[in-house]
């Protein structure tokens, strides 16, 4: 029996289980794929207070490290089902079944896809979601970056740092980055943008051959020859096994100013709950909420 259960390892879970740590709490995170959640994909981090630059992935390295060394538990495992037990809880995961006082759901988010033909079965074979895992492949090449915000960018700037050209698509006639970042990418010339277009068709057998889109103004049809392809739409939420434990709004689970969810006991943080701002500093700022939270419930 745990005092706190944390399902997932990013910065919200993190901050989370750092806080309760320190309060004395049992701790248990489970994270069912890398500790750190997306921002350990993230090329460079630039802000967060008192840190200039930090890569995503010592920051999360560097994170999880901190929250260990107080003690908190963990457990590489897949959560299936959270069941309220009376006044606690029984978390159900593909290899054991846990129980806790508390919960908290810091399942953050996973990527957008535009679940065409091909999208699935080629990934791994010229499409691709995460430019620091899979950019060094096409060093020299020519590749594809599909987005318009922030991670779009950062990964279009990294992947112009190998790649011959960078042809950065965007559906709408604007980015919605930073401007930090939108100045970096029109100052890259082998960075090649081009606006209002929609993806229509992956074209490939065993590998990628080209892309088809649709111009969104004039209605025509124009391909485009690359070896690799970086999707980067978005992010829906990782919730659908809470979808009878709490309430959610589009997915995202619903919380008050606390953290608190619509059933007592569970708490949510970070990318996975419904609010406007998904960034570091936000999760960080909500795990340190819902750990207070969390202890005074307890009691």
């Amino acid at each position: 029996m745990f005092d706190t259960i944390i399902i997932g390892g990013g910065p919200g879970g993190l901050s989370a289980a750092l806080n309760l740590r320190r309060a004395g709490r049992s701790v248990l995170i489970i994270e069912k794929e890398v500790f750190g959640g997306q921002i350990a994909n993230s090329p460079r981090v630039e802000n967060l207070p008192s840190i200039k630059e930090i890569s995503g992935a010592d920051f999360a390295s560097e994170f999880f490290d901190q929250v260990t060394a107080l003690g908190a538990e963990f457990e590489l495992e897949e959560v299936l089902k959270v069941e309220k037990d009376g006044k606690n809880f029984k978390v159900k995961t593909n290899y054991n079944e846990y129980e806790a006082r508390s919960i908290v759901l810091a399942t953050g988010v996973k990527h957008r896809k535009f679940n065409i033909p091909n999208e699935d079965e080629l990934t791994g074979k010229g499409i691709s979601f995460c430019a620091v895992c899979d950019g060094a492949f096409y060093k020299g090449e020519d590749v594809c970056l599909i987005g318009d915000a922030n991670t779009a960018l950062q990964y279009a700037l990294l992947l112009a740092n190998d790649c011959k050209t960078v042809y950065l698509y965007t559906l709408f006639d604007k980015f919605f980055a930073d401007k930090i970042l939108v100045d970096r990418i029109l100052e890259r010339k082998n960075i090649v943008i081009k606006h209002c277009l929609s993806l229509k068709e992956i074209v490939g057998k065993d590998k990628l051959e080209k892309l088809i889109f649709t111009n969104t103004k004039t209605k025509q049809d124009e391909e485009l020859v690359v070896k690799g392809c970086f999707i980067a739409i978005g992010q829906v939420p990782c919730s659908d096994a809470f979808k009878d434990l709490v309430k959610m709004n589009k997915g995202f689970v619903t919380v008050n100013e606390m953290m608190e969810t619509s059933t007592p006991g569970v708490y949510a943080v970070g990318d996975c709950t419904d609010k406007k701002m998904r960034q570091v500093v936000t999760a960080v700022n909500d795990g340190s909420i819902a750990a207070y939270c969390i202890n005074n419930y307890l009691g």
